[in-house]
């Protein structure tokens, strides 16, 4: 049935729709007379074929030199890689192998240490003043098997004394004051009463280890036998004073040495030779800090 409507009635689709239709009827009325004339062939009508794309035109130097810049940095990029991997696994084995040594090391038993030679005999040993060539350090106190050790020990050095250092020592008893020195080698003795080195300071846990001559050097221990049970003690440091208490006496071998043995408490130990002008002994009078 023949569409009827008006041009003004028809939407734009519609219109295309008759615009291509007219347009195809006229382009084959016109192929039709062609062909009357012998001026067209039979071959239907096509549209023409698209021309072939154009072939890429060649990349500038600039953007060749771009590309192959980048590839260079993957490339180096991936050799890295395999670098830090090839590396951490190397370090992975040494430290392993490293640790495992340390295991066996710590797991291997060990020998006993050789203990240090801190002291051999009590100290203020000497042969009497009345002895031919008058008072000397006694060596024949030291154990024959040790004197060779002892001998070939390099000197002892002093330490500056410190603010809770012992700096005086006070027995009203027996009529003693006298200084405090560090050390207690046969120089040091000559000076006062001197203190084992690496003992307690005054008033402090520990036991605090004082010698002195008793018929040489002004004989400031001699009178040590006198001492009682309940008498007292003055010790001075720079800053105060610290009183203790005779606890009692011994008479030792010169090799006792366990007498300036460490304590919990704070304690004081005075050592000199006995008897008088004899000096093959130790007295050994131990005291406590009062409380």
């Amino acid at each position: 049935m023949k569409d009827r409507r008006s041009v003004d009635d028809l939407s734009l689709e519609e219109l295309e729709q008759i615009l291509a239709i007219k347009k195809r009827e006229a382009r084959e009325a016109r192929m039709r007379k062609l062909r009357a004339v012998g001026r067209a062939g039979s071959a239907p009508v096509n549209d023409p074929s698209p021309a072939p794309p154009a072939p890429p035109k060649p990349k500038s130097l600039l953007a060749r030199a771009v590309n192959l810049f980048l590839l260079m940095i993957e490339i180096g990029a991936v050799v890295g890689l395999l670098y830090v991997l090839v590396n951490s696994a190397t370090v992975l084995q040494t430290l392993n192998r490293e640790v495992s040594q340390v295991l066996a090391e710590q797991s291997a038993p060990t020998a006993a240490p050789t203990p240090l030679i801190t002291a051999v005999v009590l100290p203020s040993g000497h042969t009497p003043p009345t002895a031919p060539g008058g008072a000397q350090f006694n060596e024949a106190e030291i154990p024959e098997a040790l004197r060779p050790m002892v001998q070939a020990l390099p000197p002892i050095a002093i330490p500056t004394p410190g603010p809770k250092s012992a700096v005086r020592l006070v027995i009203p008893t027996i009529g003693v004051d006298a200084p405090v020195v560090q050390g207690d080698t046969w120089e040091q003795l000559k000076r006062g009463v001197a203190q084992h080195l690496g003992t307690g300071d005054p008033g402090q846990p520990g036991n605090m280890v004082f010698s002195a001559h008793n018929d040489i050097f002004g004989e400031i221990f001699r009178d040590l036998d006198r001492l009682n049970p309940g008498d007292e003690v003055t010790v001075y440091t720079q800053a105060g004073k610290f009183i203790y208490v005779i606890t009692g006496t011994r008479i030792v071998e010169p090799t006792e040495v366990s007498v300036m043995d460490a304590t919990v408490g704070p304690t004081l130990t005075l050592i000199s030779c006995y008897p008088y002008l004899v000096d093959t002994q130790r007295i050994v009078v131990f005291a406590e800090l009062k409380k």
